[in-house]
């Protein structure tokens, strides 16, 4: 269930940083609309971690997809010496 609280709350800090440690995200209004997400460190770099993991893996399809980096079996021995 989203956690969605008036800017005006932050007077009270303590208890908005507390609904943070439970893992989820608080999202702050100002004159009604959403603006800005308060999250728990921990779950910040868990997202940030997955970002590149993400990243990561789109351009290893890419690079799937298009077959620029596929070696034969003559060029990886020669790479490697053998």
């Amino acid at each position: 269930m989203l956690n969605i609280k008036p800017i005006s709350d932050l007077r009270n800090y303590n208890e908005v940083l507390s609904d943070c440690e439970n893992g989820e995200p608080v999202i702050l209004t100002k004159n009604g609309r959403g603006k800005y997400v308060i999250v728990d460190i921990e779950e910040y770099q868990k997202q940030q971690a997955m970002i590149k993991l993400l990243i990561k893996l789109a351009e290893a399809e890419s690079t799937v997809k298009s077959g620029d980096e596929w070696m034969t079996l003559d060029e990886v021995k020669k790479s490697l010496g053998v």
